[in-house]
């Protein structure tokens, strides 16, 4: 579809005798001083998300006020944030989906209040002025496009918060679009090793795909893969076939449960929640349930706000906002209650270990894609693994889609894997603020020593 910040000062390495004789106040901590609260970091293992020893299923929201015709960050204003966070509580989720963020923006106090509630984001990469076009996506896949999504990656990938990055949504949702393919498993690529290089912690990237029966599978297979840095640490797809009332059998779930039995990277639903019928959302139990769960690691629910007064978007949304208010509806109700009956499962869930890569999909009339030769990232681009990506354009950047040069050629297979050459954190920081850590803190505790340390002397004249 949709194409409280908890603070803490810096210690700082003064004697006992003069961190009692002097507080220094939060306005003089430097705003990299600040921590925020933290939660465990997710990482991949067999088919499922791990937080620490602990297996981690995804239970959440899609969360876009304004929708995909106002494009408006809504984890860039601590408002907002609150605001919906108190309803996001009231649900007991642990993760929200955000569509669309301004990477020009500050998030650290909408991060923190996250964190806070114990809230992971799943977070697209792309803009509708900066992603790949589906129908020219030699002409979108460039270097003007990747520095914003590599800018998106320097803006989060510092907060243990974020769960993960969709490189794509929906990009290929028919046979004809299945030429877009390459590029989109490129952007992936491109996305693992820029991770790689700035040597930040391993956050998962992967794709979030249409459900469509014609290639469902095949763009699955496509996604894991050739070589470990071409391939998706994840697959998410968009699944609305369980529309209330209906069963595991009737709905298809078993069926896709099927297929992906011994698919090695973890699959959940990035959107679900059928509004053909009257929602109850019944198909909690099931996705929650031990016939799911060796295969599925949860999803989300679309969506969290109630966006359009046309159909079939005005029947999505479990609340209506009005300005600062916001009124739940029968929906938000339904989901609250399929929630409170549905525990989360607290064991592995018969998870898959040690599966095997996917074997790519051959060329037919339903997937236009021969093998898995993937274009070359624009060399252009490059700089950005040594130097970082610098500032976001923001929502009111220029776009990318026209803006050149591209891909010159073919990648080598393998060519993806990091070089380690980059200048960025080796682990994730729970600092408020997801920007590289190519920022050195030692003037600043000097600094703060001399300023302490003449204060005191101050003091004793």
């Amino acid at each position: 579809m949709k194409g409280f910040s908890a603070v803490v000062p810096l210690a700082v390495a003064l004697s006992a005798t003069a961190v009692s004789a002097v507080a220094i106040p939060d306005s003089m901590i430097p705003h990299y001083f600040k921590r925020a609260t933290s939660l465990p970091q997710v990482t991949t293992k067999g088919n499922a998300f791990f937080a620490g020893n602990n297996r981690f299923y995804l239970r959440g929201v899609d969360y876009q006020p304004g929708g995909s015709s106002d494009a408006v960050d809504p984890i860039a204003d601590k408002a907002t944030c609150t605001r919906d966070i108190a309803e996001f509580q009231k649900l007991k989720i642990n993760t929200v989906r955000v569509y669309t963020i301004d990477n020009s923006a500050n998030h650290d106090d909408c991060m923190n209040a996250l964190a806070a509630a114990g809230i992971y984001l799943a977070l697209d990469v792309n803009t509708p002025k900066y992603s790949i076009n589906q129908d020219s996506p030699a002409n979108s896949y460039n270097a003007v496009y990747l520095q914003s999504i590599f800018a998106t990656i320097d803006a989060f990938q510092g907060y243990s918060n974020t769960l993960l990055f969709f490189s794509g949504n929906e990009d290929i949702n028919s046979v004809a679009t299945t030429a877009a393919a390459p590029y989109v498993k490129a952007v992936t690529r491109d996305m693992k090793t820029y991770i790689g290089n700035r040597k930040y912690r391993s956050i998962p990237v992967g794709y979030s795909a249409a459900d469509i029966d014609d290639n469902r599978v095949e763009t699955a297979h496509y996604m894991n893969c050739g070589t470990d840095d071409e391939r998706s640490d994840f697959f998410a797809f968009n699944d609305y076939s369980w529309c209330d009332p209906s069963t595991y059998q009737t709905s298809t779930w078993a069926q896709k449960v099927q297929a992906f039995s011994n698919y090695s990277i973890p699959i959940f639903l990035s959107e679900y929640g059928c509004v053909v019928t009257t929602r109850k959302f019944q198909e909690v139990a099931t996705l929650y349930g031990s016939q799911m769960t060796p295969v599925y690691s949860g999803g989300l629910v679309y969506e969290y706000s109630k966006e359009g007064t046309s159909a079939p978007q005005d029947k999505y949304g479990l609340v209506s906002i009005s300005g600062n208010s916001v009124s739940e509806l029968t929906d938000f109700d339904s989901l609250q209650t399929a929630f409170k009956g549905t525990p989360l499962p607290t064991d592995d869930g018969g998870y898959l270990q040690n599966g095997s890569p996917s074997i790519c999909p051959t060329k037919s009339s339903t997937w236009l894609v021969s093998g898995d030769a993937l274009p070359a990232m624009p060399p252009q681009a490059s700089q950005y693994f040594k130097n970082g990506a610098g500032k976001g354009p923001g929502l009111s950047g220029s776009g990318s889609q026209d803006a050149g040069p591209g891909s010159t050629g073919t990648a080598s297979a393998g060519s993806g894997q990091p070089t380690a050459t980059g200048k960025g954190s080796s682990t994730a920081k729970s600092v408020a603020g997801g920007r590289p850590a190519d920022f050195s803190f030692g003037p600043l505790v000097c600094g703060l020593v001399v300023l302490v340390s003449s204060f005191l002397g101050a003091t004793l004249l």
